[in-house]
């Protein structure tokens, strides 16, 4: 039909609000089935779902949300860029409590006192952090080992080593709000990121702990949580088609046929065949 020949006509990046709760790859799933389902694509025994690309450029923890950006059709050949390009979040972060994920979700593994930190204390502590510097990722993480997710062997016990320290860079980095124990960070930093370690790391350098309470993306490359982002009630092939139309201008040049490389090893685009 119409529905199906538009949906697999459509070529390009556009971007999606994720909410709180699932993971990246789960709403891409939810996303092309809504898409499919649409267009009236039966998904059982019919080999023709499997044309439709789709994936997104770089993965949200569960727990937060915020601008994901999306590939379909030879699209998907350009998410590369999405993972290594600049990104922007929002984090809320708790000063006083470490926790295993880095964040809210996990289990609490240290508590210190806070009360003796101050505004000025924070705001010198993100000098050290700006610019380009070492990080180690969080344990709880989608990079690999052996094929497999770090964060997958955690939850199943299995003992872990931490990866080394990588060089990332930190475009910016400001102190937003200062309300005890919490602290709201504006951050812009490059590919293989993890704003979980940064906060973790800040609570360290000020000789207390502290962790991720909310996570917002609020720009990756070109894409912005207010202008460009897809609240789910406009996952459909037509919003997405005037998506597309409105986001090529904010891409340079088309799709590459060569399979671009992430900055990151271990970091990858993710889609669905």
């Amino acid at each position: 039909g119409r529905a199906a020949d538009k949906l697999f006509s459509l070529s390009g990046l556009f971007a999606v609000r994720k909410p709180k709760g699932p993971t990246s790859a789960a709403v891409l799933n939810l996303l092309k089935e809504r898409l499919l389902a649409e267009a009236g694509v039966q998904t059982n025994g019919n080999k023709r779902n499997q044309v439709l690309k789709i994936g997104h450029g770089g993965t949200l923890d569960s727990a937060a949300t915020g601008v994901l950006v999306v590939g379909i059709g030879k699209g998907t050949k350009m998410l590369g860029t999405m993972l290594a390009g600049s990104k922007k979040y929002t984090a809320i972060g708790m000063l006083g409590k470490a926790t295993d994920t880095l964040d809210a979700t996990g289990k609490v593994t240290e508590e210190k006192p806070y009360d003796q930190v101050t505004k000025g204390d924070l705001e010198n502590v993100l000098q050290k952090f700006t610019g380009d510097i070492m990080q180690v990722p969080p344990l709880y993480s989608a990079l690999k080992k052996d094929g497999e997710r770090l964060s997958t062997l955690m939850k199943r016990g299995e003992a872990v080593e931490a990866k080394p320290a990588r060089p990332v860079r930190v475009y910016s980095l400001s102190l937003q709000q200062f309300q005890p124990p919490l602290f709201t960070l504006d951050v812009e930093c490059g590919g293989g990121f993890y704003v979980r370690s940064l906060v973790n790391d800040i609570g360290k350098e000020l000789s207390t702990c502290a962790t991720v309470q909310e996570l917002t993306r609020t720009k990756q490359g070109p894409f912005t949580l207010e202008e460009h982002a897809l609240h789910e009630d406009k996952w459909t092939i037509n919003e997405i088609a005037r998506s597309l139309e409105h986001c090529t201008a904010l891409l340079p040049g088309g799709p590459s046929r060569k399979k671009l490389k992430t900055e990151h090893p271990g970091e990858t685009a993710v889609i669905c065949e």
